[in-house]
């Protein structure tokens, strides 16, 4: 079995949970076998004291067919 992991950025202007769902989401529209996701940092964008935005730098693994 061999295992790829790709980095992406995952964002919404719900909280942490959605933006991750959002980066498994984008990711799953071009690969296949996702396994498992691991938070690497999380942010969020603040205007006038508010959060904005939320966003989370993730590594997602997944198998390679053969």
């Amino acid at each position: 079995m061999l295992v790829k992991v790709v980095e992406v950025i995952g964002t919404s202007d719900k909280g942490f949970t959605e933006a991750t769902r959002n980066a498994v989401d984008e990711a799953a529209k071009t690969l296949k076998n996702i396994k498992s996701i691991y938070i690497k940092h999380m942010n969020a964008n603040v205007e006038n004291n508010e959060i904005v935005s939320y966003a989370v730098n993730a590594k997602i693994s997944f198998v390679i067919e053969r």
